[in-house]
């Protein structure tokens, strides 16, 4: 197939996990997929996975730091520039850290990358998305979302950071900023959904410490890498996922989500604060 007549599908932390099988079965259905990817080895390593399990595919690399909110914005702008008609985001990267840390930018690592760099990047590619609808966003979320709790005042968690209220207060303000988006975007031929892929035997098992013990324990009871990857994939390309949106996913259903998630008042709160957040660090990048 022609690239120039292929769907242009972005997906972030495709190097490994669940990233690399849902570029995988999206290169499989003819779509050109550029692989978000923190460096060249690991970018490339999947790449020839991906040609070597499906021949005819077309891809590329796209080089960046999601911890970074600078270099996230650039890497949006670029791919918005070179394809300016996009069909599919899907915001897989994450992390999980067992201490707090910081970005060099300041910001609460878990934070950053699982909620404010898809954000950053969304905005970027969001006139593209615009311009290829009908298109479709997919964001990763995780069942820490679903008894989380936003601090309104200290969203880095400054006071009282705790590994799994991090990470499930990052999914919960992930899913909360996706539904405004939703909103916003109704009628717009772009629908935005968080799909939840289940407990998946990922990159943690191979952790040191407490951590990777606890997944190590429960690997038997884990979904593998490709079977955590049917439901995004079932959300970004099945027809009947066209037109839905604002929508919480567990095996291929919505399902109700965090309460909190579905106020829309507090939703749009954490949505400000979160943007006004990010909006510090990619404005003095103009500045510097």
């Amino acid at each position: 197939m022609d690239r120039t007549a292929r769907m242009v599908s972005v997906v972030t932390g495709a190097a490994g996990g669940i990233g690399r099988w849902i570029a995988l079965g999206l290169a499989r259905a003819g779509h050109h997929v550029i692989l978000v990817c923190r460096n060249s080895e690991s970018g490339n390593a999947v790449a020839t996975w991906i040609a070597e399990q499906a021949p005819a595919s077309s891809t590329e690399l796209a080089l960046t730091d999601l911890s970074s909110l600078r270099a996230t914005q650039r890497l949006g702008r670029e791919i918005a520039a070179a394809h300016p008609r996009l069909s599919l985001l899907v915001n897989n990267a994450g992390t999980f850290t067992a201490r707090r840390q910081m970005t060099t930018e300041g910001h609460e690592m878990i934070l950053a990358v699982n909620h404010l760099a898809p954000l950053i990047l969304t905005d970027a590619v969001e006139g593209a998305l615009l311009a290829g609808s009908p298109s479709r966003i997919v964001n990763l979320g995780s069942s820490t979302s679903d008894r989380a709790r936003i601090d309104l005042e200290d969203l880095e968690l400054t006071r009282h950071w705790g590994m799994l209220r991090a990470y499930g207060q990052s999914k919960l303000a992930m899913i909360m900023s996706t539904f405004a988006r939703a909103e916003r975007l109704r009628g717009s031929g772009v629908v935005a959904n968080v799909v939840h892929p289940g407990m998946v035997a990922t990159g943690l098992i191979r952790e040191g410490g407490a951590i990777g013990i606890a997944w190590r324990l429960m690997a038997p009871f884990l979904r593998t890498e490709e079977q955590g990857a049917d439901t995004p994939l079932h959300v970004a390309l099945a027809p009947d996922w066209a037109t839905i949106t604002g929508a919480y996913v567990k095996d291929r259903i919505a399902v109700r989500p965090n309460p909190r998630a579905l106020d829309a008042t507090l939703a749009a709160e954490v949505d400000a604060i979160t943007r006004a957040l990010a909006a510090r660090t990619i404005c003095s990048s103009t500045t510097d």
